[in-house]
């Protein structure tokens, strides 16, 4: 019973990994179950099980390993405020942008900078805000949901530094997004962020 436990659990990981927005947690979560079925397949003696799942283990770990390194797989684009396929990507996922900001407008009319982030040409990280001498005031700091674990954050603001920027100030809904300013090393203040690039 205890084996067959060892062999459900493993099978219950790789399929709840299938099940993730993140691409990065699917692999990660995914790389525990193979390894948890590569034992338990060792441990039936079924071989063709053992090697399949250490092929999808080495598999994951490479990809894990490639999406670590965001000097290689991500381009910094700076783009009009206005640019057609900006509005087209905020457009596409305005529902989950507002998810992450509740009561925020999409029209981001006062926003007069816009940066891209991309993988392989797919946008996947957005940042929009308005420049006050050096200083950003962020309208919109946003990664697509299957992104949103990757270091496009650290990525995109080591470019924003090297732009001119000096200080990045946020002053919308942290409800869903407190977490990531804090990572970020973003300081709170009366009543928005501030980090200095």
């Amino acid at each position: 019973m205890m084996i067959e436990m060892i062999g459900y659990i493993g099978s219950a990981l790789v399929l709840v990994s299938f099940l993730m927005a993140s691409v990065f947690k699917l692999r990660i979560v995914n790389t525990i179950g193979s390894t948890i079925f590569t034992v338990y397949a060792f441990i039936i003696h079924s071989y063709p099980t053992a090697i399949m799942n250490i092929c999808l283990v080495l598999i994951n770990l490479y990809y894990l390993v490639k999406m670590s390194n965001t000097e290689k797989n991500y381009d910094f684009v700076e783009v009009d405020s206005k640019d057609k396929l900006l509005r087209y990507v905020i457009d596409t996922y305005t529902d989950d942008i507002k998810k992450c900001f509740p009561n925020i407008s999409t029209e981001f009319s006062d926003a007069d900078r816009g940066y891209v982030v991309c993988q392989n040409g797919k946008p996947v990280g957005i940042m929009l805000g308005k420049l006050n001498g050096n200083d950003l005031d962020i309208e919109l700091d946003y990664s697509i949901p299957e992104y949103r674990d990757f270091s496009i954050g650290t990525f995109l603001m080591s470019k924003l530094a090297a732009a001119g920027i000096d200080k990045l100030i946020f002053t919308g809904s942290d409800e869903h997004h407190k977490e990531y300013l804090n990572k970020m090393g973003f300081v709170k203040k009366d009543d928005y962020y501030e980090k200095v690039l």
